[in-house]
């Protein structure tokens, strides 16, 4: 197992990891991730998704991407979504929690969701909200991690492989219990 290393992009950062995080999206996707993209799925399109309007909220600190570097090679991100309605200041969502496929099985997103547990809860966020694919491994993780399921909704998105609709699990975790 290589070593890893998590730390949150900066904005200056940002531009030099786009191709790294394109291949990572590319490459979850492809492998049947449930991540709001459908298949095919192009690196141009992955390219496109991180220069687009994700560049701009990260420059205006609405979102914060922590990533999971194995030596210096970004192999997992996460992002910690702030930009909030002003009587829900005190939550988040949590949004593309990745890890390349040659990575799975190492903790890497564990580590990942713990980092941005510990940033949400210096930016004064104790609730975390997100959403996952019913019956994905990451609602195990999610779950061993403390997150609570709110509901289930059937047939919330189309599958990425297109072969029909996968319900969609509401999770929480209040970080001050």
């Amino acid at each position: 197992m290589s070593r890893i290393h998590i730390e949150q992009l900066t904005k200056i950062e940002y531009p030099q990891a786009i191709a790294p995080l394109a291949e990572i999206l590319h490459q979850c996707v492809e492998q049947g991730a449930s991540v709001g993209f459908i298949q095919p799925f192009t690196l141009a399109k992955s390219t496109a998704y991180w220069q687009g309007k994700l560049l701009e909220c990260i420059s205006s600190e609405r979102q914060f991407l922590w990533v999971a570097k194995a030596q210096s090679l970004i192999v997992g991100c996460v992002i910690l979504d702030i930009d909030t309605p002003p009587n829900q200041q005190h939550r988040a969502d949590v949004a593309k929690l990745l890890v390349h496929p040659n990575y799975h099985r190492q903790g890497i997103a564990k580590q990942l969701m713990l980092s941005i547990e510990q940033q949400a809860l210096l930016l004064e966020r104790s609730l975390l909200v997100l959403d996952t694919k019913t019956g994905d491994s990451a609602q195990n993780l999610y779950s061993s991690l403390g997150y609570k399921t709110a509901g289930i909704i059937p047939e919330f998105a189309l599958n990425p492989a297109l072969d029909g609709y996968a319900a969609t699990t509401i999770m929480y975790k209040n970080l001050l219990k």
